[in-house]
C-alpha cells in the first residue's frame, strides 16, 4: 500500500474529477434508506476535499447530481436537494477556514431557488479562497455543457463578433462552464462501473482514469492516495509517441 509520504509531491494532479458512485448500494448493504447513503457520501466528499487540499491538489470536481438524475423517485430527488442546502450551510465556515473556493457547474434551469441561493452565497463568500477549488457538478451533463458552449459560439457568429471559421477548440474551451479550471489530470470513479456517465466529456479527453470497486461512502484517504499513485505511475502521451525507457 502506498503511503501519503511516498507520493511524488512534484507530480501531483492539479485537478481531480470524481464520479461518486455507490451511495445507494452502500445504504442497501447497511440496511439503511438510500438517503442515508447520500448523507454518508456527503461526509466522504468533505473528507476528500480536505485530504486533496493537504496533498496540494488545486481543484476537485465532484459529480453530485446529473441532468439525468431527475428521473429518480421524487422523494429521493427532494432529499438530495435538501441535503445540498444543508451541506452548503453546514460547510461554509469550514470551507473558509480550509481555504476552499466553492463553484458550481451545470444548468441553473430546474434547480430549486433555495439551492441556487445557497450556491450563490457560498460562491460569493469563498471566491477569495485559493487553496483548492471545489467544483460541485449539480444538474450537470457533459453533452449539455458542450451544447451550451456551441450555442454561445453560434450566437457570437450570428452577431458578427466572430466568423464561423474562428470557431475552434480554443474558443469552445473558453465557453465551457468554468474555463479557468485546468482539464482534469485524473478521473476517479467509485463502485466499479466502467463508464464516464456524461461527466466532463470535453474536459476529460486526456484524463487518466482510475476505477475502484470501493463504494463512495467507503472511499478513504488510502484510496485517494492509491489513485494518485496510479496516476503518477503512468506516462501521459496526449496522442504522441513517448520513450518510456
Amino acid at each position: 500500500m502506498t503511503e501519503r509520504h511516498e507520493l511524488d509531491m512534484n507530480r501531483m494532479p492539479e485537478h481531480i474529477a470524481i464520479i461518486m458512485d455507490g451511495n445507494g448500494r452502500w445504504a442497501t448493504r447497511q440496511g439503511m434508506e438510500r438517503s442515508q447513503g447520500h448523507f454518508h457520501g456527503y461526509r466522504t466528499l468533505h473528507n476528500t476535499v480536505i485530504q486533496a487540499a493537504e496533498l496540494g491538489v488545486g481543484a476537485l470536481s465532484a459529480y453530485t447530481f446529473s441532468s439525468e438524475n431527475w428521473s429518480r423517485p421524487d422523494n429521493e430527488v427532494t432529499g438530495l436537494m435538501d441535503l445540498v442546502v444543508m451541506a452548503l450551510r453546514a460547510e461554509i465556515e469550514v470551507m473558509m477556514e480550509e481555504g476552499v473556493r466553492i463553484i458550481r457547474s451545470g444548468r441553473r434551469e430546474g434547480l430549486p431557488q433555495e439551492v441556487l441561493g445557497e450556491f450563490d452565497y457560498a460562491s460569493e463568500q469563498t471566491q477569495g479562497n485559493d487553496r483548492i477549488t471545489l467544483n460541485i457538478c449539480l444538474n450537470y451533463g457533459g453533452r449539455n455543457e458542450i451544447v451550451d458552449a456551441a450555442r454561445q459560439a453560434a450566437q457570437m457568429a450570428f452577431d458578427g463578433k466572430i466568423a464561423p471559421k474562428e470557431i475552434d477548440e480554443n474558443l469552445l474551451s473558453s465557453l465551457m462552464y468554468h474555463p479557468e479550471l485546468p482539464d482534469p489530470d485524473l478521473l476517479i470513479r467509485t463502485a466499479g462501473e466502467m463508464r464516464v456517465s456524461n461527466f466532463l466529456l470535453w474536459e476529460i479527453a486526456y484524463s487518466e482514469i482510475y476505477v475502484t470497486q470501493t463504494l463512495w461512502p467507503d472511499f478513504s484517504e488510502d484510496e485517494l492516495v492509491r489513485a494518485i499513485a496510479a496516476y503518477q505511475s503512468r506516462t501521459r502521451k496526449y496522442g504522441a509517441v513517448v520513450d518510456e525507457q
